[in-house]
């Protein structure tokens, strides 16, 4: 009995011993599991805050990546104004050589036909009486002198014959006429030309026996409706107009001055001076040669 009871004691006491090892590793699992579940805890807390950060960094650089885009926007439309006001400079110095090279060509033109004022009967001098600055709409724009007076390469240019012609007239006068409004013309072509202007009425040069073409004239009025082809309009011939009286209809030579005057004036229009009026054929031309000549054409 005391040994079966010894037995049994001892197993009892094995199998506290068991259940106390058991329990021990059962506490230190619930320590170990405690210590894991604060780590998670501490960690998941550690996460959202470095989400919030990286949360926080991804606006700043949303944001900053919008001020970079506005920023390069801001530099190209820069840029651009920057180019185009470096290409606006070349622009105006090559205008100014332009112009610098019209001034020039014009000044040969001038010199191969100059236009004077006769103050006596064998002495000329340049007409300093025209304001080459008459901008059109300048009310203080100089008054013509009188065309009598204004001679071009030496000859007087007298308009009465082509308004009253008669048996009587100084046929020498025509042809002297005839010839400085043959002077007139290759000016005011050369002109146009240097210009790069298209006369709205166009010459065809012969000396003194020139001619001037008026494309409205020649079309009849009832042609003018917009039904017709326009390809028979462009094939109408225009009408031609002798700048010179002999053996010609005064009326028609006459109709010539008015219209190589306006072929003036539609230079003068161009560089923004205004014209003397009608019939001051020679007075006009004098003013285009000065006004372009002038310091205040290169600046323009």
């Amino acid at each position: 009995m005391t040994l079966q009871g010894d037995l049994v004691k001892n197993e009892s006491l094995n199998k506290l011993n068991e259940l106390e090892e058991m329990r021990e590793r059962l506490e230190a699992r619930k320590v170990v599991m405690a210590n894991m579940s604060t780590r998670c805890r501490v960690a998941t807390e550690d996460a959202k805050k470095q989400e919030e950060m990286l949360s926080t960094e991804v606006r700043s650089l949303l944001v900053a990546g919008t001020s970079l885009s506005v920023a390069r926007k801001r530099l190209q439309e820069a840029n651009r104004l920057l180019t185009e006001e470096r290409d606006c400079v070349k622009l105006k110095n090559v205008q100014r050589k332009l112009r610098a090279r019209q001034q020039y060509m014009i000044s040969q033109v001038s010199l191969l036909y100059p236009v004077k004022i006769l103050v006596g009967p064998a002495q000329e001098q340049e007409l300093e009486s025209y304001s080459s600055s008459s901008r059109l709409g300048n009310p203080s724009a100089s008054k013509p002198v009188n065309q009598g007076l204004l001679t071009i390469l030496g000859l007087n240019l007298t308009l009465l014959p082509f308004t009253k012609m008669s048996f009587f007239t100084d046929k020498k006068e025509v042809q002297r006429s005839a010839t400085a409004l043959g002077y007139v013309a290759h000016a005011v072509s050369l002109i146009a030309s240097y210009l790069q202007v298209p006369l709205r009425y166009p010459l065809r040069l012969g000396g003194s026996r020139s001619y001037i073409n008026d494309h409205a004239s020649s079309i009849d009025p009832a042609s003018s409706d917009l039904s017709l082809d326009t390809t028979l309009s462009a094939n109408v011939k225009p009408a031609e107009f002798p700048l010179f009286l002999e053996g010609q209809d005064t009326t028609r030579a006459a109709y010539a001055v008015f219209l190589l005057n306006k072929d003036i004036e539609q230079l003068l229009n161009f560089i923004g001076v205004k014209s003397l009026g009608p019939r001051h054929v020679l007075a006009n031309l004098k003013k285009l040669l000065r006004s372009v000549q002038s310091s205040e054409y290169i600046d323009t």
